[in-house]
């Protein structure tokens, strides 16, 4: 397929990927600079790959501004096996306490593998008003002495979004941050444990970013399997198997494009807001045709998440946009409705295309 023929994906995961990041994944695909090899043939054990995992890895540190305690891995089994492995390895076995804070479809699954490791605690959980909003500080009644406290910083479901960490008094935040990992600046030393699933915001789907701070790794119980053990993955610098490579390097390449095209994060939060703007003033500005789900304080500024008077307009709406090359907007299956990705490679051309479809279809349909 040509360039010309490419669509603006608004998938949710796996998501969009940066052009430049594609065009030189496919330069390298038949050979990998000297390796003689393609770069989803050399071992993980080469010189080769150490580069590429090492240059990852130290892109990764520098985006975030990752304090010296605080290890970054890479681990298969997405965000979802996180949703067993935190608890399983910083709980602190059945004398320990977790806060979970539920603000949508993730968090609900993550808190449901937590429960499986201990006990746990839900300080607040938005489902009574269809998690159409995150919660204020008010809200919350957290334990001083719980060992963490567990939120989603990007429901992508529903469109919600924490606009900055809750406060948890000097408890470890333990952190699902899948849909908004790396599209703007995070107070790292404040996180136990950070980890994204990588096929939304990251690279392609089959490795998961998980970043731990040194301390969590005191409390890993013994006798845990191998590969569900944090230490593992420190100990052998996540090659205690073999990885997922080819994520690896793509994972790689768009960390180059992060620091090197767009220039960073605080720059990435910049273009990721006028993005959401676009989107968010075409629903407002609508007189009701467009009707937003997340109040307007909470929204995500990832996932833009609407409805039309009727499913059967939704459905004409989403039947247009694909034939405008407008594609994959429609709502998750649990809620229904329209969703639009606009993860960190959607392009400010793209989120443009689609409000001025918007305008368009309301103008002629509405």
């Amino acid at each position: 397929m040509s360039d010309a023929q490419r669509v603006y994906n608004f998938a949710a995961g796996p998501a969009a990927l940066p052009l430049p990041a594609l065009e030189e994944a496919q330069r390298d695909l038949l050979c990998y600079g000297d390796a003689g090899a393609s770069v989803m043939e050399i071992s993980h054990r080469s010189k080769q790959f150490k580069a590429i995992i090492d240059e990852a890895k130290e892109r990764i540190g520098r985006l975030l501004q990752a304090p010296s305690t605080h290890k970054i891995l890479f681990i298969q089994g997405g965000a979802s096996l996180q949703f067993s492995m935190a608890p399983m390895n910083i709980l602190g076995g059945a004398g320990g306490s977790a806060d979970y804070i539920i603000t949508g479809s993730w968090g609900s699954k993550a808190l449901k593998e937590a429960k499986k490791e201990g006990s746990i605690q839900v300080v607040w959980d938005g489902k009574s008003d269809n998690y159409i909003r995150v919660p204020e500080a008010k809200d919350l009644q957290l334990d001083p002495n719980a060992a963490y406290v567990h939120f989603t910083s990007n429901e992508t479901i529903q469109g919600v979004q924490f606009q900055t960490e809750p406060d948890t008094g000097g408890v470890p935040l333990v952190c699902d941050a899948s849909s908004d990992i790396l599209s703007r600046p995070v107070a790292l030393e404040k996180y136990g444990v950070l980890y994204a699933g990588a096929q939304k915001n990251i690279g392609p789907s089959g490795v998961a970013l998980v970043i731990v701070r040194e301390d969590m790794l005191e409390r890993v119980p013994e006798g845990l399997p191998s590969m569900l053990d944090y230490k593992t993955y420190v100990d052998n610098d996540s090659l205690y198997n073999t990885p997922p490579t080819f994520g690896i390097y793509m994972i790689m390449l768009v960390m180059r494009w992060l620091e090197e095209t767009v220039g960073g994060l605080d720059k990435m939060a910049e273009i990721n807001a006028r993005k959401a703007k676009l989107l968010y003033d075409a629903i407002d500005q609508s007189g009701g045709f467009y009707r937003g789900h997340a109040q307007p304080e909470y929204r995500s500024k990832m996932n833009v998440t609407w409805r039309l008077p009727s499913e059967e307009a939704e459905a004409a709406f989403l039947s247009e946009a694909t034939k405008a090359g407008l594609a994959s907007l429609k709502g998750h299956r649990s809620v229904g409705g329209i969703r639009a990705s606009i993860y960190n490679a959607m392009s400010e051309e793209g989120v443009t295309a689609l409000r001025d479809f918007m305008v368009e279809y309301q103008r002629t349909k509405g």
